[in-house]
């Protein structure tokens, strides 16, 4: 059992996503064990700070290695094209738009990056609101999809009930499921973005660390538990 459970985390640190997505829940996971220690501290020292100090640490290392994303996100944006046919006209608009606003985020972020690195003679503040202003108009786009495909399975469940077969509806209430989750893990991606976007703009630079760690750690979890369900049903 404990040789399976080690077999597993090798597979998923030795794959670049898998690798990713843990980093990511560590980082968030250490700012919000740091922030509630830190409590109402100015200046967090002792264990809050080196935990805040970690998760900033491996916020900045997934950063860097996004430099190398965009083609990847280019890849999966041809492919994707203008959406499969049978798709539903809004959905696949939807997911377009999102498409091209991920494809956008990535060079605007690098500008940004380098700028702070000093590779660059730019105004890294400016470079970052844009960088998360498009990461979260693609999670607003996201939300909107997930939400569009939910009215849709649950439009068809009410109208295939006690008529379709068993398997095909639990097909079905496990798409109802996975939307579900993904609008709970953009809301919470979309809350942490607003929050980093310029002062003034909703309740942009309002939250504390710790609730900062919490939403990002939500949607972390979330992520990592719907790519085991994926691959566990054999998806890529």
């Amino acid at each position: 059992m404990a040789a399976d459970a080690l077999g597993g985390l090798v597979a998923v640190l030795e794959s670049y996503r898998g690798r990713d997505r843990v980093v990511r829940a560590l980082g968030y996971g250490c700012q919000l064990a740091g922030g509630a220690l830190a409590a109402a501290r100015a200046a967090p020292a002792g264990l809050p700070g080196s935990l805040l100090a970690v998760s900033a640490q491996l916020n900045h290392c997934r950063t860097v290695l996004r430099l190398f994303d965009d083609f990847a996100m280019l890849h999966y944006s041809r492919g994707y094209g203008l959406g499969p046919k049978d798709e539903d006209a809004v959905v696949r608009w939807l997911s377009v738009l999102a498409n091209a606003a991920d494809q956008l985020y990535y060079p605007c972020e690098h500008v940004a990056w380098a700028a702070d690195a000093g590779v660059v003679g730019a105004s890294s503040p400016r470079w970052w609101a844009l960088s998360t202003g498009l990461w979260a108009f693609s999670l607003l786009l996201g939300l909107t999809r997930s939400l569009r495909i939910l009215l849709q399975l649950r439009r068809k469940l009410r109208q295939h009930k006690g008529k379709s077969s068993p398997p095909c509806q639990k097909e079905m209430r496990a798409q109802v499921k996975a939307e579900v989750l993904s609008i709970v893990s953009n809301l919470a991606d979309l809350s942490n973005a607003i929050h980093w976007l310029p002062p003034g703009f909703l309740w942009a630079g309002w939250f504390p660390p710790w609730l900062v760690g919490l939403f990002g750690t939500v949607s972390s979890l979330i992520g990592i538990y719907q790519a085991s369900a994926g691959g566990n049903s054999g998806a890529v």
